[in-house]
């Protein structure tokens, strides 16, 4: 827990550093080089006790570091600390030996987060339903199909048959999520509406959108 507040900590003390558009400039005109407190004032436009300021706070929140130059050793460059903005990604996941996603009907959500996962990230993954349908949907097969995805038309399975110890499982719709209870509780729920609902090829889309984005969002955070 004490490891956790202090990575809380540091993560707080860095987002209140870029809270600052001037701060905030300063680390996008790092990004690609390095440079002398001048050339960024002048790059900016702000005067030199602003740059000063402004370049303390970074350094105090390990966003930047300096050095003398090896030529005019009067002279010193800054340097954009990477590790630092990368320490702003969540934590991560603790380890599972497997991902499975689970909604109602093992139908479209979960089986197009299953393609998905699999297409995106890789590593065991599977998907289930609380009362699972006779098939996959039509419009999630053809959507997935679109988006380069294969799904098997057939391969509903029931949450009891597939989720085992171990397992990360997450419920991709509201029903799910309040319904498992127990060791095949969902240790994440993304609240993905029923594109079965509305019955559209847009509706489809849109939870595929949906999935995608959150798929892409939680892949720093996954162990490799």
């Amino acid at each position: 827990m004490d490891a956790e507040l202090s990575s809380l900590q540091r993560r707080a003390r860095v987002h209140a550093a870029l809270g600052d558009p001037a701060r905030l400039a300063i680390v996008d005109a790092l990004t690609l080089g390095d440079a002398s407190p001048g050339e960024v004032g002048q790059r900016l436009a702000m005067s030199t006790n602003l740059i000063a300021h402004h370049v303390k706070v970074l350094e105090e929140a390990g966003l930047v570091t300096r050095a003398r130059s090896e030529g005019d050793r009067r002279r010193t460059y800054l340097r954009l600390v990477p590790a630092a903005l990368a320490a702003l990604t969540p934590p991560a996941l603790d380890p599972a030996e497997r991902v499975v996603f689970v909604c109602t009907h093992n139908s479209a959500r979960s089986q197009l987060a299953e393609a998905l996962w699999r297409d995106r990230i890789g590593g065991p993954v599977a998907s289930a339903g609380t009362h699972p349908a006779a098939r996959v949907h039509p419009r999630a097969v053809r959507v997935a199909h679109r988006h380069g995805l294969a799904l098997d038309p057939t391969g509903t399975a029931r949450v009891g048959d597939v989720v085992r110890d171990g397992d990360l499982v997450i419920a991709v719709c509201d029903n799910a999520h309040e319904e498992l209870t127990g060791p095949a509780a969902p240790r994440l729920h993304w609240s993905v509406p029923d594109p079965a609902r509305a019955d559209t090829d847009e509706a489809f889309e849109a939870a595929y959108a949906d999935l995608a984005g959150r798929i892409e969002r939680i892949a720093p955070a996954v162990p490799r």
